[in-house]
């Protein structure tokens, strides 16, 4: 569970405070949107639930997309570092930062 998507993108934000992880996923089938900033996660389109050890992502989601932007994340104008990365590309930068 350590290395789980989700613990590893939270471990990411917390060594790059600056950023906010928006991450677009399909769960069962339904698409959510989960903001991960400072080492936390929550679902901008779903509740969230208030035990941190229940994953937001659990590991049979299929990330479509990951986008990473400044912070403050703003939703009316976010300001984007880079958009569009897959998964593949986002281990990459994971990697950089030692997660």
């Amino acid at each position: 569970m350590e290395n789980s998507i989700g613990k590893r993108l939270e471990q990411y934000t917390t060594k790059r405070p600056q950023e906010v992880l928006l991450v677009t996923v399909e769960i069962a089938g339904e698409e959510d949107q989960i903001a991960i900033f400072r080492g936390f996660s929550s679902s901008l389109m779903r509740p969230t639930a208030f035990d941190p050890d229940v994953p937001i992502l659990p590991e049979e989601a299929n990330i479509l997309k990951i986008d990473r932007v400044y912070s403050p994340y703003n939703p009316e104008a976010p300001r984007y570092i880079q958009q569009g990365l897959t998964w593949e590309s986002m281990q990459a930068l994971l990697l950089q930062v030692g997660v």
